[in-house]
């Protein structure tokens, strides 16, 4: 199901059968450097698995980052909810197959992400969380209107929470 629609992008709920095309990106030791490690075939497929699940009871998750020009699955994006500090907070995440990075395909999915969460969910603030040295996800994350909020510890590693609030994007 096609979730929103950007100049260059479909995101729609990921299908079992993306595995193959999804692990071009999160089997990629490159691309997900910031991870404590790439997923395997099972990883993949248990990321597809979760966020189908998150679909099912939140009405939202990450969503496959289709190009529109050729259909091609080149990612992901979308919003999860992330605990942090014990509070539940709504999460935009994005990860982009390195051919296609630096192209702002992952800025572009972002804003239309933002923009859904603050129309649908009641909210008023989104965040991502990203490794300090992780300066291409942090420049998303900026140009996506969103600033350093604090830093937290999660599985064992710093991260930043970068947010944004609702009635900052009035003004964009």
């Amino acid at each position: 199901m096609q979730i929103l629609e950007t100049p260059r992008l479909i995101l729609r709920e990921f299908r079992t059968e993306d595995v193959d095309a999804l692990a071009l990106v999160l089997s990629d030791r490159e691309a997900m450097r910031f991870y404590p490690e790439p997923f395997d075939r099972s990883g993949v497929e248990e990321w597809i698995g979760r966020n189908l699940r998150r679909y099912a009871k939140n009405g939202h998750g990450l969503w496959a980052m289709v190009l529109k020009e050729n259909g091609e699955l080149i990612g992901d994006c979308g919003l999860t909810v992330q605990e942090v500090d014990g509070a539940s907070e709504i999460e935009i995440g994005y990860h982009v197959r390195r051919d296609h990075w630096g192209q702002s395909l992952a800025t572009e999915a972002a804003r239309a992400c933002r923009d859904f969460g603050f129309a649908r969910l009641p909210v008023e603030r989104l965040i991502s969380l990203i490794r300090p040295e992780n300066l291409a996800s942090r420049r998303v994350a900026e140009k996506n209107g969103m600033t350093i909020w604090k830093e937290v510890i999660r599985v064992g590693l710093p991260h930043l929470v970068y947010s944004i609030r609702k009635d900052q994007t009035a003004a964009r």
